[in-house]
């Protein structure tokens, strides 16, 4: 067994063999194709410097995506389409627009993060035909870093690219031929790959990672690579067996049904942002501030549940809007809600050889209020020091049912069962909230590290409780800093 995967570069299809399972694309682009435009920054996704564009078919349809190049397994590419900063040349020195305008503007001094930026900046181009408002813009360019320009300029050429560029048949045509060229590529059987004695699977279809997983229940299962990526990259571990879940179709649907929002495990952040803010506005902007674009265009929600971390920011709001978990193990399935589905610290209930395979969301009552708040030090791409998601809903002015969710203050993501307690039956106003905050006292044992300490983490949860009960019980207060779209 040793395979080969197959992807488009420039228009051409490339084949790869013997090709090693945890091999990053940036150290192919750099180290086989010489192509060093796509620079190693901070090699865990966070300064955008690897910044590569992948094209791919999704629900019928062909989209451009930026991605980390720094955290995707060349394995990965399979059946995909790879551009580069020098996939953009139009000929006989012509630029892209977004190239152009990055050069009319000033938009480029050292010039080590300025293909990144040139990258993330055609995917935005290239997705989105109407201008963008300067919020938008700021969200296209929050992974890529630059300590030279101040952003000013960057952010103008989007604009000027816009309002000087004309939309020619050209690049429509253009994207009829990637969708038939990915069509073309497009693998029906499972993807196997051996080099080194580690080994690579891509199964299609969720019976066939069943069967896979069963037979090789020690495998690691490998969705986005936003957390795996790392551990190659930085602490250099050898992974033996990977099973990847991205091809797998049904792991990556989303369908809103009467009842639930059935999510894949697969799916993701990308995918599932505008599906969540339709349950709840928070929901999607607190989607919106785990990491960056090209992040979100790689990491899953079931990752960020499954991999069992206490500063994971999406369990604690899918527990208080009541989540359930379908695991699967051979032909076999049981659910159960999030909240029973954490062990210990990184560890779950998941028996060997079960997955994650749908995160199931129930359609929320009308009378339940629901909120989300983030705290962290930097409002984006930042890990969260206290994640609190609350619901509430009361029958004639008193608690009916609460749930209190808390990420970052222990070793899971937690509830605060007695303080919910200490609130069911009562009014719900600032007073009964005040009066049950010492539970939370009594039952959370948050840490002390290099985000906060756990005298500010169990203020922050408590003022937080405040913050919900202000804004849920009628009161007019003003408890938002609200940013002006059009900025």
């Amino acid at each position: 067994m040793t395979g080969s995967i197959r992807f488009i570069l420039d228009g051409r299809v490339r084949t790869l063999t013997d090709v090693d399972p945890t091999r990053s694309v940036l150290e192919w682009l750099r180290g086989e194709e010489h192509r060093c435009g796509t620079k190693e920054g901070c090699a865990e996704g966070d300064c955008g410097a690897c910044t590569v564009v992948l094209g791919e078919l999704h629900l019928g349809k062909t989209r451009l995506l930026a991605v980390n190049s720094c955290l995707l397994f060349l394995p990965a590419l399979d059946g995909k389409a790879l551009f580069t900063v020098e996939s953009l040349g139009r000929g006989e020195g012509e630029l892209h627009p977004v190239q152009q305008a990055l050069v009319e503007c000033h938009g480029s001094q050292c010039g080590f993060c300025t293909p990144g930026f040139v990258m993330a900046l055609y995917a935005l181009y290239e997705e989105e035909r109407t201008p963008p408002s300067r919020r938008r813009i700021d969200d296209a360019l929050a992974g890529n870093l630059c300590r030279c320009t101040g952003y000013r300029p960057i952010a103008e050429a989007v604009r000027r690219a816009y309002e000087e560029a004309e939309r020619s048949p050209r690049a429509a045509r253009a994207r009829e031929a990637l969708a038939a060229e990915l069509t073309t590529i497009a693998r029906r059987e499972t993807l196997e790959l051996e080099s080194g004695g580690r080994r690579y699977f891509a199964p299609r279809t969720a019976d066939a990672l069943a069967l896979l997983y069963a037979e090789h229940p020690e495998a690691l299962l490998l969705a986005g690579g936003t957390d795996v990526g790392l551990w190659v990259s930085k602490q250099h571990r050898r992974l033996e067996t990977l099973i990847y879940l991205g091809a797998v179709e049904e792991l990556t649907r989303v369908v809103a049904t009467e009842s639930h929002l059935e999510i894949g495990a697969a799916a993701t952040y990308t995918d599932v942002q505008e599906a969540l803010g339709a349950v709840d506005p928070d929901l999607a902007e607190l989607v919106r501030r785990i990491g960056s674009p090209q992040i979100r265009n790689l990491g899953t929600l079931g990752g960020n549940i499954a991999n069992a971390s206490p500063i994971g920011d999406t369990p604690p709001a899918l527990m208080a809007l009541g989540a359930t978990l379908v695991l699967r193990q051979g032909r076999e399935r049981r659910e159960l809600p999030l909240d029973h589905f954490f062990a210990g610290y990184r560890k779950t209930v998941l028996r060997p050889g079960e997955f994650l395979e749908t995160i199931r969301l129930p359609v929320r009552s009308p009378s339940r209020q629901f909120r989300a708040y983030k705290i962290s030090k930097r409002f984006d791409q930042d890990i969260s020091a206290v994640l609190g998601a609350f619901s509430v809903e009361l029958e004639e002015g008193r608690v009916k049912e609460i749930r209190l969710c808390y990420g970052g203050m222990a070793a899971t993501p937690v509830r605060a069962r007695r303080c919910e307690e200490a609130l069911l039956g009562r009014h719900w106003n600032e007073s009964a909230v005040l009066a049950a905050l010492p539970q939370i006292d009594a039952e959370l044992r948050p840490i002390s590290d290099m985000r906060a300490s756990a005298a500010y983490r169990s203020a922050v949860a408590k003022n937080l409780v405040r913050k919900f009960v202000l804004e849920t019980s009628g009161r007019a207060e003003r408890t938002r800093v609200l940013a002006r779209e059009g900025a």
